[in-house]
């Protein structure tokens, strides 16, 4: 079974050859491809100076554009359809989602379609955020569950394996919301189509290295994305 980690990045060169070469290091033999969205500060070099050692399973790939994580998370939906993983996965580059969780997901889509790294599945899993944010991560997943009737604690989730069939019927190329909105946008889709979600107990640790790409668009983003999302189900539009 082929297996695909895409890490999207943007300005990432302390933390990308590290996730990296964590990676690797699992015992399954994942391949990686770094969507990275023409960072200035060097990282897609870093990783091309990698793939001189790591000549068959680090891939890269270059957006000239940065228009959002959705986007570039399509972008690598696309490719990995195109080169026949057989899964695929999402993860930050840093290292807020633990490499070796990695095994977790996979094992868990041995018997579903889709599994989520969640923080919220067992409790409050989360570290090193500061309250303000856990609060909002948190009152948001619930947000979603109430109003998309959505049966998953942490909606907003980026750590995430999908298997082909998945990706291949969700719909990749109808999905619209960009930002963070666009992780609860491909659950929904899921849930919708009938494929079965498992959520996986993770630790989630706030990054210690390079700046959070999180800001106040993104958030409104998520919010009204949401009631578009419930109102195109509603009329069998989505």
């Amino acid at each position: 079974m082929k297996k695909l980690v895409i890490i999207p990045t943007y300005n990432e060169k302390e933390n990308i050859e590290k996730i990296i070469s964590a990676v690797f290091a699992l015992e399954n033999d994942f391949h990686v491809l770094v969507v990275d969205d023409s960072s200035p500060d060097g990282t897609a070099e870093i990783v091309r100076n990698l793939q001189k050692q790591f000549t068959h399973n680090l891939h890269l790939s270059v957006r000239k554009i940065k228009d959002g994580l959705g986007k570039a998370y399509i972008h690598g939906f696309k490719w990995a359809l195109q080169n026949e993983y057989d899964f695929i996965f999402e993860m930050d580059a840093d290292f807020s989602h633990n490499p070796n969780d990695l095994n977790k997901l996979y094992a868990a889509c041995e018997t579903a379609d889709i599994s989520i790294g969640s923080r919220y599945s067992t409790g409050v899993n989360v570290v090193n955020w500061p309250m303000g944010r856990v609060l909002l991560s948190y009152f948001a997943s619930r947000y979603v569950r109430t109003v998309l009737g959505l049966p998953i604690h942490d909606t907003t989730a980026g750590f995430v394996c999908f298997s082909k069939k998945a990706l291949q019927e969700i719909g990749l190329d109808d999905v619209e919301l960009k930002g963070y909105g666009f992780q609860i946008e491909m659950k929904f889709r899921a849930y919708k189509k009938g494929f079965k979600i498992v959520e996986v107990p993770i630790i989630f640790t706030n990054r210690e290295l390079g700046v959070s790409k999180m800001n106040g668009g993104i958030i409104h983003e998520a919010v009204f994305g949401v009631l578009k999302l419930k109102w195109k189900s509603i009329i069998n539009r989505l």
